[in-house]
């Protein structure tokens, strides 16, 4: 399985959406990807229809008392994603829990100990917008990290600043991640949109995905109908830019599933919309 962390340290950047309609974008493929909800908000919980009453049934009881993770997931009835889904109570972690090794490892461990899938099914994790106990499990556990980065120089900065804070970990985790930096909320009319590019092309080269995600009315609506852009508006841009950067991360290998004869109908039926 392709573990993909989805977290920039800016919020209002896109996170959620990413990870939800790339899980959404995998399921055209016939794949059944996990959604792991690291953010006390919950608003990939919530968007998915899966509300938890209590931070027991969430992935806070993976802290509290080492609950493995398939008692924690739930079928969105929306899109049948399967969402292991977070809790107001998750904020508390940072306090309750310290930040030692064990505590930072224990979603990797449980993950690989687990092994919720054996077969290439990814697991996209969304994660609040802060470096503490939530977002390190997510980096010590991930295989590789999308970085949304919307086009405007304060999300860049915190690109930026994300790139040190990996690079400082890597003696810790003994590996280098693998990251992609996504344009978010592009504007191809707006002058800074390109400078902000241009900014990480410089900074990032080939780690920079050649698909952005454009700046759509439709992709904004979605949540509030508890959609995926591609159940709200298949049609949209916003459909065919996820669409598209899933394209460009499987043909790079970055994510990586298992062919079959109804995914690969699937991705030809995407690809007939988009033309």
């Amino acid at each position: 399985m392709t573990i993909v962390t989805v977290f920039n340290q800016k919020g209002g950047v896109g996170k959620t959406t990413t990870a939800l309609n790339l899980a959404a974008a995998l399921m055209r493929r016939g794949c059944l990807p996990y959604g792991i909800d690291l953010d006390p908000q919950a608003h990939l919980s919530s968007i998915a229809n899966v509300v938890a009453s209590s931070g027991d049934d969430t992935i806070l009881s993976l802290f509290q008392r080492n609950r493995p993770l398939r008692e924690l997931v739930r079928i969105s009835p929306n899109n049948d994603i399967r969402i292991i889904p977070a809790h107001l109570e998750l904020s508390k972690v940072d306090t309750l829990f310290g930040k030692g090794y064990d505590v930072v490892n224990m979603l990797n461990a449980h993950l690989r100990g687990e092994k919720l899938n054996d077969e290439l099914t990814p697991i996209m994790i969304d994660c609040c917008p802060l470096i503490g106990v939530l977002s390190l499990n997510a980096i010590f556990a991930c295989d590789c990290m999308i970085v949304p980065v919307s086009a405007d120089h304060l999300s860049a900065k915190g690109a930026m600043q994300i790139d040190k804070t990996l690079r400082a970990l890597e003696p810790v985790l003994k590996r280098r991640i693998d990251r992609r930096y996504l344009l978010t909320r592009f504007d191809g009319r707006r002058k800074m949109a390109w400078e902000v590019r241009k900014m990480l092309e410089d900074k990032f080269g080939a780690d920079v995905c050649r698909t952005h995600i454009s700046e759509n009315v439709s992709l904004a609506e979605s949540p509030a109908y508890n959609k995926t852009i591609f159940e709200h508006a298949p049609n949209s841009r916003g459909a065919q830019d996820y669409d598209s950067l899933l394209d460009e991360l499987l043909a790079d290998g970055f994510i990586k599933i298992k062919e079959t004869e109804e995914s690969e109908l699937a991705r030809d039926e995407g690809q007939n919309v988009v033309n």
